[in-house]
């Protein structure tokens, strides 16, 4: 089992293999496996890319961060024009109905509001401003609109799981009930909890999931 210096010590060497990373303004401590992350970014891709990095070191279970955005002295583009920013990105995006999605800029912050039909889409808008000049942070609370469901949506889920090269199928248990699928069982890594979840929400009728996986790292060598 990995001791927490050792997952510092990997969090860091991850972060510094990031290119879009400058790992010296980013602060690691872990305690129990979870690691704790702080320091200062110039755009909000930046702090995602730090999040993600630290996701994929084996042995992380949790991620906690509390880095900040701060932009320099140079250009900052204030909340309308962000605003407007963030129309056109959303606009320009095909598989995003532009007419669906509402858009509130406060202080840097992108506030996302709407129904849309596929949870693809919701993540397809959040992705298309969050990379934008100015932007601190997205809240996405677009709602996803209840559409007809499928009845072998639990056997194409678990058909997903056992196509993927990430999930051990063998350790996911997935129960349905209407249009909430709950995930349970134990993974091995963050990366495998959040695949599960992403694959369970590219099924039909299906706009919310509980996932109760536990990262439990001791399992690779069992």
């Amino acid at each position: 089992m990995k001791t927490d210096s050792k997952i510092k010590i990997d969090v860091q060497d991850e972060l510094s293999w990031e290119p879009s990373i400058d790992e010296t303004k980013i602060g690691v401590t872990v305690d129990k496996g979870v690691v704790t992350l702080s320091g200062t970014v110039n755009t909000y891709a930046k702090k995602l890319a730090v999040e993600k990095a630290a996701k994929r070191v084996q042995g992380v279970k949790a991620v906690a961060e509390d880095i900040e955005v701060v932009y320099g002295v140079s250009y900052k583009p204030n909340d309308t024009e962000i605003a407007k920013a963030a129309v056109n990105a959303i606009k320009w995006d095909t598989s995003i109905p532009d007419d669906k999605v509402m858009i509130k800029v406060e202080d840097g912050w992108v506030y996302l509001s709407g129904e849309v039909n596929w949870d693809y889409q919701k993540r397809a808008a959040k992705g298309a401003v969050q990379n934008l000049i100015g932007v601190r942070g997205v809240v996405n609370s677009i709602k996803l609109k209840s559409t007809v469901k499928s009845k072998d949506v639990k056997n194409r889920i678990s058909e997903a799981f056992k196509r993927s090269a990430t999930i051990d199928s063998n350790k996911v248990k997935v129960a349905v009930d209407g249009d909430t699928v709950t995930l349970t069982g134990t993974v091995t890594s963050i990366k495998e909890k959040e695949d599960a979840q992403r694959a369970a929400y590219f099924a039909p009728g299906i706009y919310n999931v509980k996932n109760n996986l536990k990262v439990d790292f001791e399992s690779v060598y069992a």
